[in-house]
């Protein structure tokens, strides 16, 4: 080339966010096969509070995560956050389900950033549950104008070639590659 192709596009940054939170580490395996598969970057939701073990057992009726799932304004504090979320045109969105749903710490990220104009793409982990209703409840949480793909599940130890199955049926990753021309850079 003539060396200058890359002058006006800043620092390699992809334009796949996996954004992901994980309790027991199995989301967390996941969310970053997706990211090595689709070179996005990864971003961690991590609670201001852990959870422990305690707070982890469903079958406790007072546990911190039954009190959370059964209150529909509960939104428990993210550390931390993501710099340039503007800079993003596909979220992958990762979460175990409690209790049949996303945990209401997704609702407090999705509720804490302007997610217009994107695609966000649930997924989940679990062992026996389906994704369910869990990833159509959370679009009244985001604006009209987030396009939603369909949800996946995957259970415990998932192999990569599933995860790599899943991300080729959606065919997102070429066309992300063919958009990342220097043009396409928003610099308002």
């Amino acid at each position: 080339g003539d060396g200058i192709q890359n002058v006006s596009q800043p620092e390699k940054q992809s334009r796949i966010l996996v954004a992901y939170f994980s309790a027991t580490g199995t989301t967390k395996q996941v969310a970053g096969m997706i990211a090595e598969q689709t070179g996005a970057d990864l971003y961690e939701i991590t609670p201001e509070i852990p959870y422990t073990p305690a707070d982890l057992n469903y079958g406790d009726s007072s546990s911190r995560t039954t009190a959370e799932q059964n209150n529909s304004s509960s939104r428990p504090a993210i550390s931390g956050s993501i710099e340039r979320i503007d800079n993003y045109d596909i979220v992958f969105l990762g979460y175990p389900i409690w209790h049949g749903q996303a945990p209401k710490i997704i609702s407090t990220f999705l509720e804490s950033y302007d997610f217009s104009g994107k695609t966000i793409v649930p997924f989940c982990t679990s062992h026996s549950s389906g994704i369910g209703s869990s990833d159509t409840n959370l679009h009244s949480l985001c604006p009209d104008t987030v396009t939603w793909l369909a949800g996946e599940r995957f259970p415990a130890n998932t192999a990569g070639e599933t995860v790599k199955e899943w991300i080729d049926s959606m065919d997102i990753a070429a066309a992300d590659v063919e958009s990342m021309g220097a043009f396409n850079f928003d610099t308002r």
